[in-house]
């Protein structure tokens, strides 16, 4: 937002025909989403945290691309308010900052430095910019940086309302460029909110993993320990450690037959639990480091183990006369948010790479091959899932919908619509045959989708109010679901006669 006194406009809602057409752009994913009158923020939305509270990097790139994907326009004079985000936030370049963070109030490019520490007032070469953090030309606008893509050589996204006529999206910049969103990049300097967890504590998730059966789920509880719920006589039993600590982003992924957990710890190291005569040993580490927010795949068997580098380069470990090999490089740079995800037998391996296309590594007489894309471009913090066969790939699209590449006659085909549109930081999960797909929706619901009658089907409720930044978990037949609920506890749904139930607690807090 520009520091000229006329843009300062705090106006009320514009004619009935303006409102009317920027609300044809809002999509129809949340219970609530549109503009509204200019005023201070009333609600943190369901990814919270409470208005003006701490809030982590994860919270923050979350929030932003709520915006995105639902694609508010740019506005001085309106705002925009979800059940996502809550607000109303204004819906301009501060407008944006100020709801990403998570403040009580619009405030302008001029008074955010208020309420943050400038860690830079010349950007020119600075690499030491974290998520969350804003590049701020005080007297005209500001930006909101997501994350690197090569640290390198300086490039990087970042996401922002840019100006009239425009939309809330996500592009690439460059600290060595001369220019940024239009402006000298001279003109610019690096805030980081002051209420923002440090980045040495990492922005924390809520990983859940499930193994085949629905007899263990794995997460990460409020200490950072990795720990396990298991099924004994019948009932849920636990919590109880695996062995180790995760690095507050970490992921946490269980083999199918639930005898190896994966992590990554505190340094970066990719971490491996294992069961030796009946009970749980390590942690180990198992070969190379991970870069921040790296997420983490495993094979059915657990022998294969993929994640990214910290040169953001896809890469694997892997199980060779009874000892870990690696890392070595599979093939592409996944995106900074992408995902990962390995079929059961480990020779395919999707990610989503830096321009927002779902792409496949895939193994050809018996060495990686790839990356090649499989159709469709996932929009900014999409989740991503394939089946055991590694022939349905869902993920989320630029308009916010849950959609699917599938193999038919030894093609790649696709992408089409599933049904719903999951929440902005929802992970997915499918099941072993690839006909159920469970995601979180804008309401925090879990839902899923299904085929019947060989169509897609849903969504449909199975249960449960998933919290912010939630990991969502099946077995192979699709027929329990675990997540953390808005109380932080561990919680299942459940098939019984054809029905589904719950939730009800497993055992245990996530952290």
């Amino acid at each position: 937002m520009s520091s000229t006194p006329k843009k300062r406009g705090v106006a009320a809602f514009a004619a009935a025909s303006l409102l009317g057409a920027m609300a044809a752009l809002i999509p129809a994913g949340d219970a609530f989403a549109g503009t509204v009158p200019i005023g201070p923020a009333t609600s943190s939305g369901s990814l919270g945290p409470a208005l003006g509270s701490p809030i982590t990097q994860e919270q923050i790139i979350t929030r932003a691309h709520d915006w995105i994907n639902n694609a508010v326009p740019y506005s001085q004079s309106l705002a925009w308010k979800d059940n996502t985000v809550g607000g109303p936030y204004r819906a301009d370049c501060s407008g944006f900052i100020s709801m990403a963070w998570g403040l009580k109030d619009s405030l302008v490019t001029w008074t955010l430095p208020d309420v943050s520490t400038v860690t830079a007032t010349n950007v020119i070469g600075y690499t030491g910019l974290q998520p969350g953090d804003a590049l701020d030309f005080t007297q005209e606008h500001v930006v909101l940086f997501d994350s690197w893509i090569d640290k390198s050589a300086g490039t990087f996204y970042y996401d922002a309302e840019h100006r009239p006529g425009t939309v809330a999206d996500q592009r690439q910049g460059s600290v060595y460029a001369s220019t940024l969103d239009g402006h000298a990049l001279t003109t610019y300097e690096a805030l980081r909110y002051k209420n923002v967890v440090a980045a040495s504590a990492g922005a924390a998730k809520s990983p859940v993993s499930m193994d085949a059966g629905a007899t263990h789920v794995a997460f990460i509880d409020g200490s950072g320990s990795v720990a396990n719920d298991w099924v004994s006589n019948g009932a849920w039993q636990g919590p109880s450690g695996l062995g180790g600590k995760a690095r507050a982003d970490s992921p946490v992924v269980l083999n199918a037959s639930a005898d190896h957990a994966f992590f990554i710890d505190a340094d970066g190291n990719v971490m491996n639990d294992w069961v030796s005569n009946g009970a749980w040993q390590g942690p180990s580490a198992i070969g190379g480091k991970a870069r921040p927010g790296s997420p983490i795949a495993t094979n059915a068997a657990g022998t294969l183990v993929a994640f990214v580098d910290t040169n953001g380069n896809l890469v694997n470990d892997w199980v060779s006369n009874r000892a870990w090999q690696g890392p070595s490089g599979l093939g592409g740079q996944p995106r900074g948010d992408s995902p990962l995800a390995f079929n059961a037998a480990g020779d395919h391996i999707f990610f989503i790479d830096g321009s927002g296309s779902v792409a496949n590594d895939w193994v050809s007489n018996g060495a990686w091959q790839g990356p090649s894309g499989v159709g469709g471009t996932a929009r900014a913090g999409s989740g991503l899932a394939t089946d055991a066969a590694g022939t349905h790939v869902a993920f989320v699209d630029t308009n916010g919908n849950l959609a699917n590449d599938w193999v038919s006659n030894g093609a790649w085909q696709g992408p089409s619509g599933l049904g719903g549109q999951p929440r902005g930081d929802s992970p997915l999960a499918f099941n072993a045959a690839g006909d159920h797909i469970f995601f979180i929706d804008g309401s925090g619901s879990v839902a899923n989708d299904w085929v019947s009658n060989g169509a897609w089907q849903g969504p449909s409720g199975i249960g449960g109010t998933a919290r912010a930044g939630s990991g969502l978990a099946t077995d192979a037949a699709g027929t329990h679901v675990a997540f953390v609920d808005t109380n932080g506890n561990l919680a299942n749904d459940w098939v019984s006669n054809g029905a589904w139930q719950g939730p009800s607690g497993l055992g245990g807090t996530s952290r």
